[in-house]
């Protein structure tokens, strides 16, 4: 047997064993070994209409406004489970479920890790997409109507754009930022306008809105962010959309590797609510913002094929630019 031979038969013999064991983990990819009875309650709840996986998911959602700080407490506004994050979750488990497009994915992230982020490795893959909320949800936090419009809207590290749409709905032109390539190729076929991490604070206009989801704890400078962000939102009437991932862990992350960022913002408090009250209270105040409104909402990605989806708990607020600017940091 030639080395050639030699080597494609081991290699042969190593995919094959690899495939083995994804399809091992994944439990012969049957509906019997559904990995989480939430997933599968909830696509029996497409279904079915039982109410029971609906009860079940209130506790992505729940708060105890007696736990929030005096100042706070009024301006938490109660979200639900709904009719737009029922279809992501069931877009998800059914994308879950597709073997050999798993099978794929898998062995692609595999070989790219070491090399690009993970990010990037979605972004080329077309998985990964984020859910924050529906447009039921966006509407009821910023308290507009379906119909409401405004003329430009900023999303800093906008992903593939999926949350984008759920915003840009509302405005006229759509602006972005990203810094992953296949992101960007995502974002320009949507036809949004990118700009540059550099750029979109020195375009001579502003901005009416200005998304900032679950950002601030993957940047070097969250506080030097902030205001630059207050700096660009239009006087009086601009605001700024931030989720924030709590309990909040700041790591940047650079290639395939994560590290502590530069300068990071200290949250004070053990219980989300504590974590609420001290962003609220101190981290936003020292950046010249003030909580408009919060709420709290699931974080969702899309699966793999070892999970159908990924949660983390979010808190979104709705801020605007304090009459007392404060400049200390």
């Amino acid at each position: 047997m030639c080395p050639l031979q030699l080597r494609t038969l081991v290699f042969g013999a190593w995919l094959l064993g690899y495939v083995v064991f994804l399809l091992s983990i994944r439990r012969m990819w049957t509906g019997k070994y559904v990995r989480s009875p939430l997933a599968r309650s909830l696509f029996q709840n497409m279904v079915s209409e039982n109410e029971g996986a609906a009860i079940e998911t209130q506790e992505w959602y729940r708060c105890g406004p007696d736990l929030l700080g005096e100042s706070v407490r009024p301006l938490f506004v109660q979200s639900h489970l709904d009719s737009g994050t029922k279809a992501f979750l069931k877009r998800s488990v059914d994308k879950s479920g597709l073997l050999f497009t798993q099978l794929y994915h898998s062995f692609v992230s595999t070989f790219l890790s070491p090399l690009v982020s993970r990010t990037s490795i979605n972004g080329f893959l077309g998985r990964g997409s984020m859910f924050v909320f529906s447009p039921e949800q966006f509407q009821q936090l910023l308290r507009i109507d379906p119909d409401w419009s405004a003329e430009r809207l900023l999303d800093l590290g906008a992903g593939d754009g999926a949350v984008t749409e759920v915003m840009g709905a509302h405005f006229k032109e759509i602006y972005a930022t990203e810094v992953s390539p296949p992101m960007k190729w995502h974002l320009q076929r949507r036809n949004y306008k990118l700009l540059g991490i550099d750029e979109w604070q020195h375009t001579g206009f502003q901005y009416d809105m200005i998304s900032c989801l679950n950002l601030l704890d993957r940047c070097d400078d969250p506080l030097h962010l902030l205001r630059d962000i207050r700096l660009s939102l239009v006087p009086n009437t601009g605001r700024l959309i931030l989720a924030a991932v709590l309990p909040f862990q700041p790591y940047v992350e650079v290639g395939g590797r994560w590290q502590r960022p530069k300068e990071h913002i200290k949250v004070k408090g053990k219980t989300w609510e504590e974590q609420v009250t001290n962003m609220s209270n101190e981290v936003f105040q020292r950046a010249g913002f003030e909580v408009e409104a919060v709420t709290r909402l699931p974080y969702l990605c899309e699966g793999d094929m070892y999970n159908d989806y990924y949660v983390l708990d979010d808190a979104v607020f709705v801020l605007k630019a304090s009459e007392d600017r404060s400049e200390s940091a």
